[in-house]
Formats: structure tokens, C-alpha cells, sequence
């Protein structure tokens, strides 16, 4: 998983890295995209060794399932974000909805990880690295909504600099 953020990281901050450098002017909150993510892989790190080591068998219980819906959601919403910059119309409600789905799922995420915490079988690293992948990931996702919203401003201007 964090292989696959570090990716989106370097996209997206290099993307509109790119686009600075050659004088794009982006709105302030574009930069919440790639800030976003970095607290997102930055807490995923410390909650997946807890997922890997003590919590390992509570996640069979069902929690494992919540993390593979949520993920799901949370990458194709991203996909469809980059899908809708040429096909805004189509993509605008299965944008949202794919969104509201990762929130929703990381939401019920957060009750499990709450339950697990309240019986002992989780531990304060865990309850707050989950607080920042939750704040990473709706900065991110959030800030890249508004930017689609907005009718992604720079991102014509970037996409002249990209080597073809």
C-alpha cells in the first residue's frame, strides 16, 4: 500500500512541481493534493506494522475486508479524478460517489479500530496514526475534489510541459 501512495505522491507533487517551475500558477489548495498524501503514507507506515505484527489476527476478523473496500474506493476514486479532467460530465457522479464511499468506509474503519481500542487490542500508536491516514487522505481526496470542481486550473498549462 505504501508503494502504491508513494506513487501517487510523486505524481501528483511532481506534476504540479512541474508546473511551477515553468510558471503555472495553481490555486493554494492544489498543494493540498500532494501534502494530503504525504500524511497519509507517513501514517500509514506506523499503522501498517502494527497490522503486520500485534493486530494481525484481529484484522482477520472482518477488519481486513473494511481496508480492501475502502482502498478500492479510495484508488478508483482517485482514477476517476484523472478520467474526469477529458470526460468531466461522465465522471463527475461516479467521482463523488467513489469518494463518499472511501470516506464512508474509512468512517466504519474508525469504528472497528475504536472497538479494538476500548476492548485492549489496540494501542494509542495505532488510534493516532489512524487519526492522521484519515486526515492525509481527506485533505487529499477533498482538495482534489475542489480542484476537479473548479475545472482543475494549471492543469492545461501543465500538461504543455510534459515530454511526449
Amino acid at each position: 500500500m505504501s508503494g502504491l501512495m508513494s506513487g501517487l505522491l510523486f505524481c501528483t507533487a511532481g506534476f504540479t512541481l512541474l508546473g511551477w517551475s515553468h510558471g503555472v500558477n495553481f490555486p493554494d489548495y492544489v498543494w493540498s493534493v500532494p501534502i494530503g498524501t504525504a500524511i497519509f503514507i507517513g501514517a500509514i507506515a506506523f499503522d501498517t506494522i502494527g497490522h503486520r505484527t500485534a493486530y494481525k489476527e484481529e484484522l482477520k476478523k472482518g477488519e481486513a475486508l473494511v481496508h480492501h473496500i475502502t482502498i478500492f474506493a479510495g484508488v478508483t476514486s482517485c482514477i476517476v479524478l484523472c478520467l474526469a479532467y477529458s470526460h468531466r460530465e461522465f465522471f463527475r457522479f461516479p467521482a463523488i460517489a467513489l469518494i463518499a464511499r472511501s470516506i464512508f468506509y474509512s468512517v466504519i474503519d474508525e469504528a472497528l479500530h475504536w472497538r479494538r481500542y476500548l476492548n485492549g487490542f489496540a494501542d494509542r500508536v495505532e488510534m493516532w496514526s489512524h487519526f492522521f491516514i484519515f486526515l492525509g487522505h481527506t485533505i487529499m481526496i477533498l482538495s482534489w475534489w475542489h480542484w476537479f470542481n473548479e475545472g482543475y486550473p494549471g492543469v492545461a498549462e501543465t500538461l504543455k510541459f510534459l515530454p511526449v
